[in-house]
């Protein structure tokens, strides 16, 4: 069985520096937690890009900003930025996504993820808009590796 690949947008990333206090956080955060230890497992393959470089070096907490980095050493793929890629991103503002979240979105496409996995409530409700990928919650993202465990 081929193994997953998927991307985790800057917002994901940051879901366990949040505060807890809310419930649906700290399930994602939960969910989050779980991804990170199946990449770390290598039984699940993490793409990064330098978009969630660019945004991580803008957190204004620098021990959080160094341990959100140095998930980029355990990635499978890293995807630069290119014409094509900056292209596709312009298409997806159409749908009404922000330029960044549009350029993380387009370069899991192009690192051919099977997963984009973010937190964020207003890219997930425009996933029925994306092609080319499919976009889920962290909690999401559980059910379906829970699911192919079991296959």
């Amino acid at each position: 069985m081929k193994q997953l690949k998927i991307y985790l947008d800057n917002c994901c990333f940051n879901r366990p520096y949040d505060d807890q206090s809310q419930l649906s956080v700290y399930l994602e955060t939960q969910a989050k937690l779980e991804i990170q230890e199946k990449i770390k497992n290598r039984n699940i393959e993490l793409v990064w890009s330098t978009i969630l470089d660019f945004e991580n070096s803008a957190n204004s907490d620098e021990a959080v900003k160094i341990e959100i980095e140095s998930w980029r050493k355990l990635a499978a793929v890293i995807i630069h930025q290119n014409n094509e890629i900056i292209a596709a991103a312009n298409n997806l503002k159409s749908f009404g996504l922000k330029s960044k979240d549009s350029l993380h979105i387009s370069c899991a496409i192009a690192a051919n993820c099977d997963y984009f996995v973010t937190v964020d409530k207003g890219i997930l409700k425009k996933a029925s808009l994306v092609d080319g990928i499919f976009l889920k919650s962290p909690i999401e993202m559980i059910e379906i590796m829970e699911v192919n465990d079991e296959n």
